[in-house]
């Protein structure tokens, strides 16, 4: 084999390679990133949450570009998003806790927002920064509130529900998004100017 063949053929099994490694990462879209507006009202269940978490909600950060996400952390979000979805068994506040909006980490069930609290710790403890994992509210298109977590990254935002497996491009989900928590402060949310003809409000 004549080295300009080996060359050809190196080129080749490395391109083969470099497909396989990123084959998970998505490419980026339009409308990739949510764009998000004012301060707003902070949701009462967050906010009774951060009164027995005070350590995780006063986490102020200067604002960032979203992070480039390894092909270890689209495999970690994955595979997070799967596991917990799995293992925690779908309940209301008041089946778990004998009240309405309650959000508390699940032990082994909860409703959408213990599943997006979970989720938001796993991540974060696989080296995640808590300023790109942010609870979402949501309108789904039955008119129900809902709450999903969103993963900023560089790709875009991405949500991890857990009334489905598959992690989507938030602008690929058929929710009207209305706030998240502030990526520069965990204890403050802001509104999400959606930019896909959707009414935006506020749910209390």
């Amino acid at each position: 084999m004549t080295i300009a063949v080996k060359v050809r053929f190196l080129a080749v099994i490395l391109g083969v390679t470099l497909a396989s490694a990123t084959s998970a990462i998505p490419a980026p879209k339009t409308l990739a990133s949510m764009v998000t507006g004012s301060v707003t009202s902070q949701p009462i269940g967050h906010y009774e949450f951060c009164q027995r978490h005070k350590d995780e909600c006063g986490i102020k950060t200067r604002p960032a570009p979203a992070p480039k996400v390894t092909e270890y952390g689209w495999t970690a979000i994955h595979d997070i998003n799967s596991s917990v979805n799995n293992r925690i068994m779908a309940r209301t506040d008041m089946q778990v806790y004998g009240r309405e909006e309650y959000w508390e980490y699940p032990v082994d069930a909860g409703d959408c927002e213990d599943y997006a609290l979970q989720k938001r710790k796993e991540l974060s403890e696989r080296g995640f920064a808590l300023s790109d994992l942010l609870i979402t509210v949501v309108r789904k298109p039955d008119g129900e509130g809902h709450a999903v977590l969103t993963v900023r990254t560089s790709k875009g935002d991405f949500i991890l529900d857990n009334l489905n497996s598959d992690v989507k491009l938030w602008s690929d989900t058929d929710y009207t998004f209305l706030k998240r928590q502030a990526s520069f402060d965990t204890g403050r949310w802001v509104t999400i100017e959606d930019g896909r003809d959707l009414v935006v409000g506020a749910l209390r």
